[in-house]
């Protein structure tokens, strides 16, 4: 399913060629400057360093963080489209070993550019990771990024390494799809009914459809640049939070039962938290990717700043969702426990039980919020 219909092309900034007389191979001004979308914080020759990479490659490979979510597989997809549409060979993947599109995320276009991690270039010549803070997080592919000649990285965490041979990150952005919407408009590449799917869906998923505090006025006028291409912004929300297999609420049934609070995690600002056991998934034939919604139901605990779910993935590592309702730094105490993210959203890896994480994730909180 492809929500929408129809296709646009971005009008070029004042001074600009406009994309319809492109001055280069991807239509693109010189030193990057056409069409400038928003002032991101990323340095001026940043952006004329990723146009001129871009042009002059005649391949290009683009990676996104492992068990992508809508903004890491829709940044990648969308920018993938729109350089195969100029004349590039585009190659994109994910490092997983269990490789499959999440089923939340199957409606997206450009999913013929996927290859498994196998298949992948070993040494690119250009690579573009997308939404990963660090290497790390590509998985499989990592090693592949070590090799390659040259590394751009697309990402708004603040919790970035700066890994790479060129860094597009800006933490203020609301998702990494903003920051690829800005670069394919110094491509001079157009944004039509498919890549603007693509980039919608990431845009609307870091956000929490418009719901989260990085929700920002530049966000709102990128939403509606990429209606303008003739989304149906309804079922792409329908795509997203409105279906589910009928053993998801048998799962979620069992994590809300195991739920936990403590009121005097954090300095006293509270924090309640569950898991999911594989055995839970396995009894329903739920794949992982399908759990991903419990943190958005237990988050929503009055009392308590901080919600925590504990997933146990196919390898019985233990996939750790954070969120905070504002009070809490929860990207510090993950980064701290080897993780990354946002203020209010974070994550990390555990091999510990679900009681030896949470002892540790607190302890974690505690460097921040002290005891009373």
């Amino acid at each position: 399913m492809t929500p929408g219909a129809g296709a646009r092309t971005r009008p070029a900034a004042p001074g600009a060629p406009s994309p319809e007389t492109p001055s280069g191979p991807s239509g693109a001004a010189p030193g990057g400057q056409a069409a400038r979308l928003t002032d991101l914080a990323v340095p001026e020759d940043g952006w004329r360093r990723a146009v001129e990479l871009i042009q002059a490659a005649p391949e290009v490979a683009l990676v996104c963080h492992v068990s992508p979510d809508g903004d890491a597989l829709g940044s990648m997809l969308g920018l993938g489209m729109a350089l195969r549409r100029a004349g590039k060979r585009v190659t994109a993947s994910f490092g997983d070993r269990r490789f499959a599109v999440p089923r939340l995320l199957r409606y997206l276009p450009g999913q013929e550019l996927l290859v498994p991690p196998g298949d992948y270039p070993a040494e690119p010549e250009l690579m573009i990771s997308f939404d990963a803070p660090t290497v790390d997080r590509l998985g499989l592919l990592a090693p592949n990024a070590a090799k390659a000649r040259e590394l751009i990285v697309a990402d708004h965490h603040p919790s970035n390494t700066g890994f790479g041979t060129l860094p597009l990150v800006d933490a203020s952005a609301a998702s990494t799809s903003m920051i690829v919407e800005e670069l394919m408009a110094r491509l001079g590449l157009p944004v039509d009914r498919d890549v603007a799917t693509c980039l919608y869906t990431g845009l609307v998923t870091d956000t929490g459809s418009f719901r989260h505090s990085c929700t920002t006025p530049a966000a709102h006028r990128m939403a509606a640049r990429l209606v303008e291409a003739g989304l149906r912004t309804d079922e792409i929300a329908r795509e997203l939070w409105d279906r589910s297999p009928f053993g998801y609420l048998k799962v979620l049934g069992l994590a809300l039962g195991r739920c936990e609070v403590d009121q005097d995690a954090a300095g006293g600002l509270g924090l309640v938290w569950t898991f999911v056991p594989r055995a839970d998934r396995a009894a329903y034939l739920l794949p992982y990717d399908e759990v991903e919604g419990v943190i958005d139901v237990v988050r929503r605990t009055d009392g308590t700043d901080v919600a925590v779910v504990l997933k146990e993935d196919d390898e019985g590592a233990w996939q750790v969702s954070t969120r905070s309702k504002g009070a809490v730094d929860v990207g510090r105490a993950c980064t701290a426990l080897g993780g990354g993210g946002h203020v209010r959203a974070a994550g990390f890896t555990s091999h510990t039980s679900p009681e030896e994480t949470m002892a540790r994730f607190r302890a974690a909180l505690a460097a921040d919020h002290p005891s009373p």
